[in-house]
């Protein structure tokens, strides 16, 4: 074995243009699919996050139509003792309702949360306008749209109305952004207890639970386990995998494809290799048959080829490593939005980069075999009668 290393690294090293063009090959292939690999997986959490990173994932309603939870905190309690995967959850009272502010009267939807839970959920602090701030005890958050529309301004105060003219004064602690115009056009965001007045609901009493999870598409286990646990309650459990197939059908699609594209690389690589090191095996006949002239075995000469390509396979994968972490990048550089921020955001995945290096010691050792074989069949009597 040691012998026949030996002889694998002379043959690299005699021709070392050869072996840096095989290396080169397997390095772009395997940056490639590093590439692809990370931009889709990084495409994925941008879409991801973009559709249900700020939103519910598994939301608790009553199963009786327009009723309200009763003692959500019952339910609450039972999901924080035994859901170590859900990572935030907020009680929420959401009423349709309308909005009066100098005259202007405007048709709005409230969403009344414990706001420091629902804040993990929805990002609120993040979505604030310049000049606005988290909203206290009988302050509201507005929609950007609908403050617009009805030149309502930080440190106003509007007038709550429900269905049933039911009215509440609230002043305006800040101005959102949600990033979804209809959510801009009608929400009004404060705490519980607004809702409670204005809507006429007793203290106990929520519209829903909704929460979000630690592995988004993990989100219909977990609504079947709490089916269960539940069970007793009145009540229907949602998620967002229900609701957003054609979503889930898309990122299936890319995944595939992002595989496909990843699988002809590498039977390129492969191929590639194999051919070059059959020529090669045709370039080193006259050696080979010395050496088995000198006493070493067809087993031997095999494991020469094998080397090779496993000594090939290393350094490719090591290049083509660096090759497409500088490729990720040099995209996440030039390729930007308007605000600066990268289009795709890059996700690197440590255990996919060392998966793939692996496959680039892997693809080169198995495309060795060919000329191993090829190698065994060399007869130095041949080689030595054709000079």
């Amino acid at each position: 074995m040691k012998l026949a290393f030996q002889i694998a690294l002379r043959f690299l090293t005699s021709n070392k243009s050869q072996a840096f063009l095989i290396t080169l090959g397997i390095a772009i292939g395997i940056s490639v699919q590093i590439f692809i690999g990370s931009l889709i997986d990084g495409l994925q959490v941008s879409l991801v996050d973009s559709t249900i990173g700020s939103v519910s994932q598994i939301t608790i309603e009553s199963s009786e139509r327009n009723e309200p939870l009763d003692n959500y905190q019952e339910i609450e309690t039972i999901i924080g003792k035994n859901y170590e995967e859900v990572t935030a959850f907020s009680p929420t009272l959401t009423q349709g309702g309308f909005m009066l502010f100098d005259q202007n009267f405007d048709q709005m939807l409230y969403r009344g949360f414990d706001i420091n839970k629902a804040n993990v959920i929805y990002k609120f602090a993040d979505a604030i306008l310049p000049g606005g701030a988290m909203p206290r005890e009988g302050e509201v958050l507005i929609g950007q749209t609908l403050a617009n529309n009805n030149d309502v301004s930080v440190g106003d105060t509007i007038t709550l109305i429900s269905a049933e003219r039911d009215t509440l004064e609230v002043k305006v602690a800040g101005l959102i952004d949600l990033k979804v115009a209809s959510l801009n056009e009608l929400w009004i965001v404060g705490d519980m207890k607004i809702a409670q007045k204005v809507f006429i609901y007793d203290e106990g009493n929520a519209t829903a639970i909704e929460m979000q999870v630690e592995e988004p598409f993990d989100a219909d286990i977990l609504t079947d386990r709490m089916t269960e646990d539940l069970k007793s309650y009145p009540i229907s459990i949602a998620n967002w995998k229900t609701a957003n197939e054609q979503l889930l059908s898309g990122l299936s699609g890319q995944t595939t494809s992002s595989l496909m594209i990843q699988i002809f690389v590498v039977i390129s690589v492969v191929l590639g290799i194999a051919s070059v090191l059959a020529i090669t095996v045709l370039q080193k006949s006259r050696q080979i048959g010395i050496l088995k002239a000198m006493g070493i075995k067809d087993k031997t000469s095999s494991y020469i080829f094998l080397f090779q390509g496993f000594i090939l396979g290393i350094l490719g994968g090591i290049l083509g490593i660096i090759l497409g972490i500088g490729l990720l990048f040099a995209f996440s550089t030039f390729a930007l939005n308007p605000d600066g921020t990268p289009i795709v955001p890059i996700v690197l995945n440590p255990g996919f980069i060392a998966l793939s290096g692996m496959i680039a010691v892997l693809a080169s050792t198995i495309a060795s075999i060919i000329p191993a074989q090829k190698s065994k069949k060399v007869s130095p009597i041949e080689v030595i009668r054709n000079g």
